[in-house]
């Protein structure tokens, strides 16, 4: 057949296709492991989040986000504490800290699910260094570190006026589409 005739064919990996993997007696044991592994981690790498929260679904590293309003200082949170809010979980440094949030979490979460505030002004999805933070008009806006975080301080009104139209196009996408550069 000449090469003009062939077809490329298109693989969508779908949570059925995963198992069916398991199923094809065609494969051998070792290329089903090699195969389900590589699908699940490709699948976990593009999965799209709205909240920075890493491996473990915690939020802000662990940090108690009530406590940068409270106290003006990044608290790590403690495990015997926690909430759930947009699929992540957030710890606490305290009980009534974790009332707080729960009562209006929306006022405690992190703006832009707790990604780089300035990593979004340039329309990319940047993990955060707790201590990188600041508290604007009620919200809270964390940045990757504390060089960042100057840069982002240079300009809050017009990094916060892009950084929000920008948003709306990055929110659902995966941290790797949102870097991938164009």
């Amino acid at each position: 057949m000449p090469r003009s005739e062939i077809k490329p064919k298109l693989h969508v990996i779908t949570q059925d296709s995963k198992m069916n993997l398991f199923k094809s007696s065609r494969l051998s044991g070792a290329f089903k492991i090699a195969a389900t592994t590589s699908a699940l981690l490709f699948s976990s790498l593009t999965f799209a989040s709205a909240v920075n929260s890493g491996e473990n679904d915690v939020a802000i590293h662990g940090y108690d986000p009530v406590a940068y309003f409270t106290q003006d200082k990044a608290v790590e949170g403690s495990a015997e504490y926690t909430a759930t809010h947009d699929g992540a979980i957030y710890r606490f440094s305290s009980k009534k800290n974790r009332d707080l949030f729960q009562a209006n979490s929306d006022k405690y979460a992190p703006q832009f699910g707790g990604y780089c505030a300035m990593g979004v002004a340039l329309n990319k999805k940047l993990d955060i260094d707790p201590q990188a933070f600041y508290v604007d008009g009620g919200k809270l806006y964390l940045n990757l570190n504390k060089d960042v975080q100057k840069k982002w301080l240079t300009d809050v009104p017009g990094h916060l006026k892009t950084a929000y139209r920008v948003w709306d196009g990055i929110e659902e996408l995966s941290v790797a589409e949102a870097n991938a550069d164009d």
